[in-house]
């Protein structure tokens, strides 16, 4: 049987050290086409590019695999794998591994999980990794057995229709992981403010800062099991809709009259 096809995309840059440690994780499992952007775009969420032209440019890290460079967002990756770089619908996209936490309601802001949620828009199975480490020489190899564990699994088994696997990994050691526990993504935000600055040539600027605020202590929760050293599998879904909550608006009155 031939091996499965991968598409791997990321937010820190083609060349973090979270992807090139994610490819090859996944080479040792099936091929791997690589389209990531060419600088970094943390933070991006869900957008798109489209008031400026996307670059595409095919660049040589190791040989044996095919790898693209992208001036666009995550999102922009994966639409161009999937409508202009690959020959067929991959069997499997991950995103990542990257350089910090995607869990509770980062998820939101997330351009590493973004793209994991595009795959899944697009009926690929499809993975978010990230890594509670901002630095850029994180050590990202106590993650591989369970990175590759839970490819397998997707692999495997597939997702239902709509879903994706957001997994955040402690930064521990490997031994002290406990293991993999699937939860659900925690009730936190984050309190923000702005740093007010003025840069060299007198000209005020504003830089986002900010804390986040855990709302509850569950351990049913995604933060609960990173606290406790387990990696945290949420599962994702991008119908937004609050299915719970339409009864309720259907009793209102919508009469102009």
């Amino acid at each position: 049987m031939s091996k499965p096809l991968i598409l791997i995309t990321n937010d820190d840059g083609v060349m973090a050290p979270g992807i090139r440690h994610l490819v090859k994780f996944m080479l040792e499992i099936g091929d791997v086409v690589v389209v990531a952007p060419d600088k970094p775009q943390s933070g991006m969420g869900h957008a798109v590019t489209m008031t400026v032209p996307l670059r595409l440019e095919k660049i040589t890290v190791n040989s044996g695999h095919d790898e693209y460079s992208c001036s666009g967002t995550p999102v922009d990756c994966v639409k161009l794998a999937v409508n202009k770089v690959l020959k067929r619908k991959p069997d499997l996209l991950v995103s990542g591994i990257n350089h910090g936490s995607n869990a509770s309601i980062s998820v939101i802001y997330s351009g590493t999980m973004s793209a994991a949620i595009e795959g899944s828009m697009e009926t690929i199975p499809s993975i978010g990794f990230s890594l509670l480490d901002y630095r850029f020489d994180a050590d990202f190899m106590p993650s591989k057995k369970y990175v590759q564990r839970i490819a397998k699994n997707v692999l495997e088994h597939g997702l239902p229709k709509g879903i994706c696997l957001n997994v955040n990994i402690p930064a521990v050691p490997e031994k002290d992981i406990k293991g993999v526990k699937v939860c659900r993504q925690a009730r936190g935000n984050w309190n923000e403010d702005f740093d007010h600055r003025t840069d060299p040539m007198g000209k005020e600027y504003f830089w986002l800062t900010g804390e986040f605020m855990l709302h509850e202590n569950s351990d049913e929760t995604d933060v609960w099991a990173l606290e406790n050293k387990y990696i945290s599998v949420v599962p994702i879904q991008f119908d937004f809709t609050a299915h719970n909550v339409i009864p309720e608006l259907n009793t209102w009155s919508f009469d102009t009259k």
